[in-house]
């Protein structure tokens, strides 16, 4: 293990810009306009953008990296992914058999396939080996293995039972499985402080039951509204916040109610539901291409039946609700749930979310400035502005007509190191 990190970070530093990097480019895509920009260069010191504007004369001693042609957008934000977890399938109890080791191995390679997908940042929603995403994030951090900037969940915050916990199986269930279990309103105080106190930047709280987990429905409540707001409240004295995780109508409700920031799946939200997000600025995060995959790959590597039954269940229902979404102005951004399929064919939700409302500008910004704005972080990534970091991808084609071309992204930087 320790001759891979040694490895990756000799490919690392060996990627590494010294000095400044002046970046040709054949157009620049404005996340914030939604149109493009030729003839643009940008010139990069040390991580971060230091200008941009109309090609000319590179300056003294400066590196030339031509992307002329190509379009360049800013670095891919994610806001629902796994990466230290082993990707759903068929064995269910993977999670729990998986050791240290070999988590630690899959989260290396999850990062790497993710960064050289053009996800420059994501945001890791928690892991069923609690924490792993943190060692994993503060590795990338740390420049041990190449991955995508993070901030991270840490375990889950849930019920006995519930979707965030693996029940039902004759295995011993992990205590680190199990970190984030509550049964009352103090205890989701108190593990909400645990979870940030051991390095998480935000919290997980699971208002309904998941589709890809044993003996719950996507629809059934878990975290009451009164679990949620003390765990809201003890994040916010901490200057965190909370995303939840909710299919069902009413548990979207009162994770909204409760004060969660951003609603992952969405699945069956109501038009009432929608209202509410709207008037409170929530963001909602819907991941609306992968129940065709699990319905696919499922069906084939014969994946619990019920899994399929519930997948069939809440797809349709929530495309529509995505597409209400759109048309009533709900805040929308880019998650993809990318546990559930393999890292690094993020990108395939973009077509889908173009097929079901919205317009290819409105998918990028989605992924970008958006997504940046939920994190928190749009003062750092999301745009390609002065002061920024310098994280960019290139693509050929134009994505604002053909959104497809961000599925085969031809040049990656991070921080102003080229890693593609």
């Amino acid at each position: 293990m320790k001759r891979l990190f040694a490895l990756a970070l000799l490919c690392t530093a060996a990627m590494a810009q010294s000095g400044t990097l002046y970046v040709r480019t054949g157009s620049l895509v404005d996340v914030a306009s939604g149109v493009s920009r030729v003839n643009q260069c940008i010139t990069v010191e040390e991580e971060r953008i230091k200008a941009i504007g109309p090609c000319g004369k590179a300056p003294e001693g400066a590196t030339v990296l031509d992307w002329k042609r190509y379009t360049v957008l800013p670095g891919l934000i994610d806001l629902h992914t796994h990466l230290a977890d082993v990707g759903q399938g068929a064995d269910v109890a993977e999670p729990i058999k998986t050791d240290p080791v070999k988590t630690a191995f899959v989260g290396a390679r999850n990062a790497r396939d993710t960064l050289m997908a053009g996800f420059t940042t994501v945001r890791d929603v928690g892991t069923y080996r609690a924490f792993s995403d943190v060692a994993l994030r503060d590795a990338i951090n740390a420049g041990l293995i190449p991955g995508p900037r993070m901030a991270v969940a840490g375990a889950y915050l849930t019920i006995p039972g519930g979707g965030g916990e693996i029940n039902g199986l004759p295995y011993a269930v992990p205590d680190e499985m199990r970190f984030g279990v509550v049964k009352t309103e103090g205890e989701a105080r108190e593990k909400a402080a645990a979870i940030l106190d051991h390095k998480a930047d935000f919290l997980k709280l699971i208002a309904t039951g998941a589709v890809l987990a044993l003996n719950t429905e996507p629809g059934q409540p878990e975290l009451t509204e009164a679990q949620m707001r003390a765990a809201v409240e003890e994040a916010a004295k901490r200057g965190s916040y909370a995303t939840a995780h909710a299919h069902g109508a009413d548990g979207i409700k009162a994770a909204i109610r409760a004060g969660a920031r951003s609603i992952e799946h969405a699945s069956l939200i109501d038009d009432e539901a929608l209202a509410l997000a709207k008037a409170r600025g929530v963001w909602l995060v819907m991941d609306v291409f992968n129940g065709d995959y699990i319905e696919e790959v499922g069906t084939k590597e014969g994946w619990p039946a019920d899994y399929l039954r519930k997948n069939r269940e809440t797809t349709d229902l929530q495309r529509e609700g995505f597409r209400k979404a759109v048309k009533m102005g709900v805040k929308l951004a880019f998650g993809s749930d990318s546990g559930v399929y393999p890292h690094g064919i993020n990108a395939r939700q973009f077509a889908y979310m173009v097929k079901y409302g919205m317009t290819p500008a409105q998918a990028i910004r989605s992924a970008t400035l958006d997504a940046a704005t939920v994190m928190g972080w749009e003062q750092k990534v999301g745009t390609l502005e002065p002061g920024r970091f310098a994280d960019m991808i290139a693509v050929k084609g134009n994505p604002l007509t053909d959104v497809r071309v961000l599925e085969r992204v031809q040049g990656v930087m991070k921080g102003g190191v080229v890693v593609k």
